[in-house]
């Protein structure tokens, strides 16, 4: 019975060396899989649209729960017309593309605050946190709050939006000035979360952020362009919501407080597939990009 039973055993061995080997999931594999309940609609108003002349499009997603006054004020300025003749004048490497009028004198539209408080932080309690799990360099805690990566402090009680990739902020002068949301920046680089509570943060590119991190590097100071004539002409900047039908921009973004984001955030700080042998168990807040998927046009 002895050479048989090991006959047996050998005949498993050759057939679990044939079998393929199981797939192990990636992040983009629970996305893919990710049920519709898993998915928040953008609603139209708190989608930016910045149509570049050269033809590129740039959408921004507003956080009127973090900076409302900036955001208002965006919001006036997009449907006003203010914008009219606004360039990208900025383009510093690994760091920012900033657009607007560029110190213009052009008077402020009616609806906008030209003096906004300093929405730097906004109070934790009322926030429904996922937490990220990992520490965090720049503040005691980090983690999701309605599809946006934040910083917190619960002893003190607030939170913030954080300076990750594609992240949209307030230019602003020195203090007591806090920008008025009539120049605005994107995140291009690096991460840049020192500035994290010293510039209010309105949103985040969802889509064509390649659009700026592409364009040519300014060669002065601070990335600036030299002189006009390479500043990269903006055709129009609306609201999704003033978009005419059919055509409206839309997109959803993956609810940070679902079964399927949990499932993403563990493998994002656990990679462990056929690519990675060795998994971090950790991962940084900037490096947890919150799933969002374009759908198509409404109407």
């Amino acid at each position: 019975m002895l050479p048989l039973l090991f006959a047996a055993q050998a005949s498993a061995h050759i057939v679990a060396g044939t079998a393929p080997p199981s797939k192990l999931p990636t992040p983009n594999d629970i996305v893919a899989a990710a049920p519709a309940s898993a998915w928040k609609a953008i609603p139209a108003d708190d989608l930016m649209v910045i149509d570049l002349a050269n033809g590129g499009r740039v959408v921004v997603q507003l956080a009127p729960a973090f900076a409302p006054v900036h955001v208002a004020n965006i919001k006036a300025l997009a449907r006003s017309g203010y914008w009219n003749g606004a360039t990208v004048y900025r383009l510093q490497d690994n760091y920012v593309a900033q657009w607007g009028l560029n110190e213009s004198d052009k008077p402020w539209p009616a609806g906008v605050n030209p003096k906004p408080p300093a929405e730097y932080t906004r109070p934790l309690k009322e926030l429904k946190i996922r937490p990220l799990g990992s520490p965090d360099a720049y503040a005691p805690g980090a983690g999701f709050a309605d599809g946006w990566p934040v910083a917190y402090n619960a002893k003190a009680g607030w939170a913030t939006l954080t300076h990750c990739y594609a992240s949209v902020g307030v230019g602003r002068d020195l203090a007591p000035d806090h920008g008025t949301g009539g120049e605005l920046y994107a995140v291009i680089g690096n991460a840049p979360r020192q500035l994290d509570r010293n510039i209010a943060l309105v949103g985040r590119v969802v889509d064509g952020i390649d659009k700026l991190s592409s364009l040519p590097r300014g060669t002065e100071a601070l990335g600036f362009y030299k002189d006009k004539s390479q500043y990269v002409p903006i055709a129009s900047i609306r609201l999704a919501s003033d978009i005419p039908l059919p055509g409206r921009p839309a997109f959803e973004v993956m609810d940070t407080g679902s079964p399927t984001f949990t499932k993403y955030l563990k493998l994002r700080a656990n990679r462990h597939d056929a690519f990675y042998e060795v998994p971090a168990g950790g991962v940084d807040l900037c490096n947890v990009q919150v799933p969002v998927r374009k759908l198509n046009p409404v109407g």
